[in-house]
């Protein structure tokens, strides 16, 4: 472990080195946590699909979504006993990130000493990819709280004495890649990531077979849900091709990550920051830009945890300058790291404000259901365009209590999927033409797209053709026409 001049001694340092990313990352999360009492379209997956039982769950997952099986059934659990809102919803990726805040906090420490390690954990919740998933009701910042609990023990391993029992910590490394996995299988990507870091450190060939057994433990404990997920790929179809500017983000990522690895000066054979830091950043982005080359799935948020990497690299470079400052300006040295993090929060002020805001994301559900209980009056009707938006009656049913859904065959939970299944379109069409008043949910002009299934260009023919318009109210990319017959 490097050796840290300015910091302080002790038993204290070990504690503060992840106590105050945990703390910092927490006042971050919950800073703003509601975003104004908003809720996108992702999150309303997570709300509608929490409150049902374990066993309509278990019957969903067998239809849609069965890659998010475990967290659908964890946050299930969370609803019971805490209730559905907001805070519920994100407060789990707030602890997660904090977590993963303080895993980096201790492998910087071990590997690159105190300043490394506490300016690694403050940096992590201040990316702005991580600031947009740390307020986030979906899995991503579970998975990488456990890459940074897998990479800990691994980094421990490597530092482990010769005699030392490391089974429990191997099997401990094994479960947590496996639960990484089932929160999302993608995550596997980790470990040719840690097996970069093996082979930099030239791991001897008990440290290889160990980690080959029990990483090929957890790809066969997730493989069921691997093969099974695929049959439901037509969830993701939606992701476009890769293409070389979609490749501009993960460059500027990697420069910056070379430049603080360069800082860390590192050397093969040696277990370092760069050593972590840099497979942890680069080999998940680069592995999910070749499955996207097979199939399109290149999403930042798939690959979340390999921002662990870039703040251990950030972490190691402002404690090589504060070894740096130290011998001629003890006292600056001392007040390097909390004074770059002070500039970066200024400077990503503009970053941390649009992230809490809800603009920040597509759409909002709860904002357009109040919408739509201003304008509905009893006997009316309602329809979605897409089938999706009717997510926002899902998670606030409230607000469409005595309003008639004419194109709903069977309810999201008679048939265990996400929205339900529709009528076919001359039934929709029959429908629609025996009402008065139809309450229109879609999307707002400027993210709305051009109606492809047969049973949206069904609504749409008929409420041209026999309905006039006479309120339309757009909110936070969402959209309420109302629409009365002809006479």
């Amino acid at each position: 472990m490097a050796s840290d001049i300015s910091s302080p001694s002790g038993a204290r340092r070990r504690h503060l080195v992840w106590l105050i990313p945990v703390l910092w990352t927490l006042a971050l999360g919950l800073w703003g946590l509601s975003r104004q009492d908003s809720v996108w379209r992702d999150e309303a997956a997570t709300w509608q699909v929490a409150g049902r039982s374990a066993d309509e769950i278990w019957a969903m997952l067998g239809n849609v979504d069965a890659v998010h099986g475990l967290y659908y059934l964890l946050m299930h659990g969370l609803f019971e006993v805490f209730g559905a809102g907001t805070t519920t919803l994100r407060l789990p990726s707030v602890l997660a990130v904090a977590a993963a805040a303080a895993c980096v906090g201790l492998i910087g420490r071990r590997l690159a000493g105190f300043w490394a390690g506490l300016g690694g954990g403050l940096a992590l919740g201040l990316l702005p990819a991580v600031q947009f998933y740390l307020q986030e009701g979906r899995p991503y910042a579970l998975v990488a709280a456990g890459a940074g609990l897998s990479t800990l023990l691994l980094v421990s391993l490597l530092e482990l004495p010769p005699g030392r029992r490391a089974w429990p910590r191997w099997t401990a490394y094994g479960i947590t890649v496996l639960l990484c996995a089932l929160l999302n299988w993608l995550s596997l990507l980790l470990l040719p990531a840690h097996a970069a870091t093996l082979w930099w450190v030239r791991a001897d060939r008990g440290v290889w077979l160990r980690w080959a057994a029990y990483g090929a433990g957890a790809v066969a404990g997730a493989l069921p849900l691997i093969l099974f997920s695929r049959g439901q790929s037509d969830q993701v179809s939606w992701i476009p091709p890769l293409t070389w500017h979609m490749l501009i983000g993960p460059g500027i990522l990697f420069a910056i990550g070379g430049l603080c690895a360069w800082a860390d000066r590192p050397r093969a054979g040696r277990l370092s920051a760069a050593a972590v830091g840099l497979p942890l950043l680069a080999v998940p982005q680069l592995g999910l830009v070749g499955l996207s080359l097979v199939q399109p799935l290149f999403l930042d948020r798939y690959v979340l945890f390999s921002m662990l990497g870039l703040a251990l690299l950030i972490g190691a470079a402002l404690g090589a300058a504060v070894r740096a400052t130290a011998p001629r300006f003890p006292k600056a040295a001392g007040l390097l790291v909390p004074g770059v993090v002070g500039v970066a929060v200024l400077a990503l002020l503009p970053v941390e404000l649009g992230k809490r805001a809800p603009a920040s994301r597509v759409d909002d559900v709860l904002a357009v259901a109040g919408e739509v209980a201003r304008l509905k009056q009893d006997g009316d009707a309602v329809l979605f365009v897409p089938a999706a938006r009717r997510d926002t009656a899902l998670v606030s049913p409230g607000a469409f209590t005595g309003l008639a859904d004419v194109a709903l065959a069977e309810t999201p939970v008679a048939s265990a999927t996400l929205k339900g299944e529709e009528a076919d379109p001359a039934r929709i069409r029959a429908a629609l033409l025996a009402q008065r008043r139809v309450l229109l949910v879609t999307d707002a002009a400027k993210v709305a797209k051009a109606p492809s299934a047969e049973r949206d260009k069904a609504k749409a023919a008929v409420l041209r053709e026999r309905f006039t318009v006479v309120e339309d109210r757009q909110v936070r990319g969402r959209r309420v026409t109302v629409y009365e017959r002809r006479p």
